[in-house]
C-alpha cells in the first residue's frame, strides 16, 4: 500500500479531518487523523494491518505491543497478520503500564504498533516499558507518522503514511487557527 493509497482510505472514511485541533501533545494543528473512523471498518483494518505486517515481517517479532487506546485495533491486526502474540499497555495513574497479567520475558522480541505519532510520546513510553522488562524492541510500526520521520526511537520506524503536518505551540497560533474554535477529538 502506498502513501497516497493509505491517505485516500482516510479521506474515504472521513478519518482525515480539517479544522483547528489540539493534539495529545498540547500542540495545535489544522489536520487531525481520527483513526478510529477508518478502523471501524474491518476490511480496512485488515488492509492496513496486512500492509504494516508486510513492512515489518523481516524484523521477526515474537510479540506486538500497543499503547491503549489508539494502538489497540491496528496492533491486534498486525499481530494477527504476523501470527504472533499481542498485548497492550494502558494507563494507570496517568502513565502507561502493563496490567491484566501481561508479562514480557527477558530477550523477547517486540514490535510496538501505534495508530498515529506526532512527537511519539506514547510510543516512547511503550518502548521504555519493554526495555524495563529486558525485552528487545525490534521496531515501531504506525499507520500515520505526522513527524515525517523526524521522531527517533532508536529502532526502525515503519509507517503507511508519512508526512509533515504543521503544528503550533498554543501561544504561537496563526490567525486562521485563532479564528476557529479548537477541538480535541482524540483520546485525553
Amino acid at each position: 500500500m502506498t502513501n497516497p493509497e493509505a491517505l485516500d482510505l482516510f479521506r474515504q472514511t472521513g478519518a482525515l479531518l480539517q479544522g483547528h485541533f489540539i493534539l495529545r501533545s498540547g500542540r495545535h494543528s489544522r489536520q487531525f487523523f481520527q483513526c478510529a473512523l477508518a478502523l471501524e471498518q474491518m476490511p480496512i483494518v485488515e488492509r492496513f494491518g496486512a500492509a504494516l505486517a508486510e513492512r515489518v515481517r523481516h524484523l521477526a517479532p515474537a510479540t506486538v505491543i500497543a499503547p491503549a487506546m489508539g494502538g489497540l485495533v491496528i496492533g491486534q491486526e498486525v499481530a494477527r497478520q504476523l501470527g504472533c502474540r499481542f498485548l497492550f499497555a494502558e494507563k494507570e495513574e496517568g502513565r502507561l503500564t502493563l496490567r491484566r497479567g501481561f508479562k514480557i520475558t527477558p530477550g523477547e522480541r517486540l514490535l510496538v504498533v501505534e495508530d498515529v505519532i506526532t512527537q511519539g510520546g506514547r510510543v516512547a513510553e511503550t518502548v521504555a516499558i519493554v526495555r524495563g522488562c529486558a525485552g528487545v524492541v525490534v521496531g515501531v510500526a504506525v499507520l500515520v507518522d505526522r513527524s515525517d520521520g523526524t521522531v527517533d526511537f532508536g529502532v526502525p520506524l515503519h509507517s503507511l503514511i508519512r508526512l509533515e503536518v504543521e503544528t503550533f505551540a498554543p501561544d504561537q497560533l496563526p490567525a486562521d487557527l485563532v479564528a476557529l474554535p479548537a477541538v480535541k477529538p482524540g483520546s485525553r
